[in-house]
């Protein structure tokens, strides 16, 4: 991929010679919950083109934002993952995705959705000041999709894949997601009315609740 810049010595032109290309940002936003596989990519970013996207992985992995790397047996298969570099625009994603909540509207059929996509939102609408002290793992299995937050004193990270003894396991389908995710529905009525199950301690629940559930907008996580 021949490289494009704007040919300016700014700090914000330096940084969107190497980000500014579409769909740059929404692979990195992928990476953020973990390692993933090319088809993992295809999956997640309907619309983007199978040549596209090797050409844009190729481009950030001569930049420095991603690297690969091959999974041992069983799976035996190569992911791409963020480098620290590519992590570090985690706070920039944060600030765009906040701003981004005033402007993504009500859900549309025309408008696709996937489960990975509530995880990252997740972790920067996290209530902080409701984490401190608490140290536990949420696994979210959406579907045939499986994802978790690992909750370490006021830090909240967004995972792909299960968690190692989950203290709440929360099921539901991926059609309650969106409502929950787009404010259509309240955590505690979805369970009520039997949309989402809940295993996991009493006390694991009521933290997740604070945690996650009843999250002020604006208050973004410790560390994305």
């Amino acid at each position: 991929m021949t490289r494009r810049s704007y040919g300016q010595y700014c700090t914000l032109a330096s940084a969107l010679d190497v980000v500014g290309e579409r769909w740059t940002l929404l692979i990195v936003r992928e990476l953020m919950i973990g390692p993933r596989r090319f088809k993992d990519l295809t999956a997640n970013l309907p619309g983007i083109g199978k040549n596209l996207l090797t050409e844009r992985l190729r481009f950030m992995e001569d930049e420095g934002l991603l690297h690969r790397r091959r999974l041992p047996p069983p799976a035996d298969s190569q992911v791409y993952e963020l480098t620290a570099d590519g992590r570090a625009l985690g706070p920039a994603l944060v600030a765009l995705g906040t701003w981004g909540m005033g402007r993504v509207g009500s859900p549309h059929p025309d408008r696709a959705f996937r489960a990975a996509w509530a995880m990252f939102p997740m972790s920067y609408m996290a209530d902080t000041a409701a984490a401190r002290g608490v140290h536990e793992s949420y696994e979210f299995r959406i579907d045939d999709e499986t994802f978790h937050l690992r909750v370490d004193d006021g830090v909240v990270l967004p995972r792909a894949g299960e968690a190692q003894a989950p203290d709440l396991v929360i099921t539901m389908d991926i059609d309650t997601l969106l409502e929950l995710f787009s404010g259509q529905l309240e955590a505690p009525e979805g369970v009520v009315a039997g949309r989402i199950a809940i295993d996991g301690s009493p006390q694991a629940l009521q933290n997740a609740l604070a945690i996650v559930a009843a999250a002020p907008p604006d208050q973004p996580s410790g560390a994305p």
